[in-house]
């Protein structure tokens, strides 16, 4: 696999968060914080009707994350786990997922809660959240279901940098 695939930012996301320590680890623990995204102008016409969905999903570049490991110790657990089994930031691919919860929209600029990205976060891509798709009824979630419940409180600690 040697194709290499690049890729344009569309925008940029504004958060509270200036460092990669403290962050809430996933956007379920970041419940209420308040972050803008930022598209760019030529872009705008993109988000007619995004403004009839309570959630969307952005994907974005960890920007600050260099390097990845195949094997990490992930936020909440001792035990050591593959990557793929983990939303740690050094992966192969710096590529980042949350689901926030879209608040309003004024022109180019998205205004979202749920925030758990650094600021100046390129964004990759914008998908609306569809409960009728994206939520499965018969989802497990393998060694993190033993965690689950402590992630809302839990913040960064800047393992990943």
């Amino acid at each position: 696999m040697t194709e290499v695939i690049e890729f344009k930012p569309i925008g940029i996301i504004h958060s509270p968060f200036k460092s990669t320590e403290n962050i809430p680890i996933q956007s379920h623990g970041g419940k209420g914080i308040a972050g803008t995204v930022e598209i760019a102008p030529e872009l705008t016409d993109g988000l007619k009707d995004i403004d009839g969905f309570s959630h969307i999903i952005l994907l974005y570049y960890f920007h600050k994350s260099e390097g990845y490991s195949l094997i990490v110790k992930p936020f909440l657990e001792e035990k050591l786990r593959g990557v793929f089994s983990t939303r740690a930031p050094k992966r192969p691919n710096s590529i980042g997922l949350s689901i926030v919860k879209l608040v309003k929209v004024e022109g180019n600029r998205l205004f979202i809660e749920d925030v758990d990205m650094l600021d100046g976060t390129p964004l990759l891509d914008i998908k609306p959240y569809v409960p009728g798709f994206d939520d499965r009824k018969d989802a497990l979630s393998g060694w993190l279901s033993e965690i689950y419940e402590r992630s809302d409180e839990a913040r960064s600690d800047g393992r990943f940098k």
